[in-house]
């Protein structure tokens, strides 16, 4: 049996701030259970997916996770949003693991399409797979439609000649060493990425990201967490098209958070550590297909080496608030995980780069 965390709202939250890293209780007086989430915001309303976590267990025992509020403070919880499957024979049955879902609406369509990470039971971190279901409403239940890595038999779109005569040479039983600084240069070169070209892509952590001009891009951690890669989604944002990059090779990205502003994107990501905190990366581009450039860690501050504890899951824009981005991340809890928390900080900007700074508490009715 799965047992909640109950709190009651006064002791760690008032009703008009964010407290990173508290007890966030939702209307039941419940500690959210949203973990490695995203933000949709529709009609008034935004909506927070995340993993369901147990107190013993990372694996999905129960599936995704639905809440929503007006103001962002107050959430109320809108039940399983997409639910783990008691068939075997489902990717998705109970007890697989299933992490970082992202939601968004389809104006073409009028679905809400679900994209998660995806591991099969009993099979550890080696499917690599991403997951997608869709649904007539944004609390669901959402229908799942089937997983896969990404791209089979795809090359990057931008890998011209020169690149994939390079990738022909490259022979997995010349590098059964890693770590090496051949083998780090060969990882750079396509190593990877030329041995998963027939199964398609590794998919892990993830999120989803919507353009101006409503095409959809899906950015993963890839090729054994060593590459993020970012793919173009079909219009109806349920597919992948063929259309990819690799971003950073043999960087070690992983975790990855996305906005744009001013015609420019940023993302922040992390190191690959585990469940262990490390320093965040950021990274700018004004082209989603790059070229990319690396930028000094965004956090200051006392333990900005460890991003304050916490991991980038998600970033987004408050609606009516002129230049507020609301950074999304979550210190893990491994060992009761239901305990995981949430540090939401406001995203500022110093000397035209983003910035995160520490704060015990703030208030959204600070921003204008």
């Amino acid at each position: 049996m799965i047992m909640s965390c109950i709190f009651t709202t006064s002791a760690d939250v008032s009703n008009d701030s964010i407290y990173p890293g508290k007890i966030w209780p939702d209307d039941r007086g419940e500690h959210i259970n949203a973990h490695g989430g995203g933000m949709l915001y529709k009609d008034g309303t935004y909506y927070w997916y995340g993993e369901h976590k147990a107190e013993s267990s990372n694996n999905a025992l129960v599936g995704v996770t639905c809440y929503s509020s007006k103001d962002l403070i107050n959430w109320k919880y809108q039940g399983v949003a997409l639910s783990v499957s008691d068939d075997e024979k489902s990717d998705i049955v109970k007890g697989s693991i299933i992490e970082r879902p992202k939601v968004v609406f389809n104006k073409k369509s009028g679905k809400y399409v679900m994209w998660f990470h995806l591991e099969l039971k009993d099979k550890g971190y080696s499917a690599a797979r991403a997951g997608m279901a869709i649904s007539d409403t944004p609390q669901g239940p959402f229908k799942f439609i089937s997983s896969s890595r990404i791209n089979a038999g795809k090359l990057p779109y931008d890998m011209d000649g020169k690149k994939r005569a390079i990738l022909d040479t490259l022979n997995l039983d010349n590098y059964k060493k890693w770590w090496t600084p051949e083998w780090q240069d060969a990882i750079k070169k396509g190593l990877f990425l030329k041995r998963d070209i027939q199964s398609g892509q590794m998919s892990r952590d993830m999120t989803i990201f919507i353009d101006d001009d409503e095409k959809a891009y899906h950015i993963y951690s890839s090729e054994d967490n060593l590459t993020l890669q970012i793919a173009e989604l079909s219009d109806d944002y349920q597919r992948h098209t063929g259309k990819y990059i690799r971003m950073i090779p043999a960087g070690n990205n992983e975790a990855p958070a996305i906005f744009k502003k001013d015609g420019k994107y940023w993302m922040i990501t992390s190191g690959c550590t585990g469940w262990a905190p490390n320093e965040a990366r950021l990274f700018s581009a004004d082209n989603i297909f790059g070229p990319w450039t690396q930028h000094p860690n965004p956090c200051v501050g006392n333990d900005a080496e460890k991003t304050f504890g916490a991991q980038s899951t998600f970033i987004f824009k408050v609606e009516g608030k002129r230049d507020l981005y609301i950074f999304m991340a979550d210190v893990w809890r491994p060992k009761n995980p239901i305990d995981g928390r949430y540090m939401w900080l406001p995203i500022e900007f110093s000397n035209g780069k983003p910035i995160l700074q520490w704060r015990d508490s703030w208030s959204l009715s600070s921003y204008k």
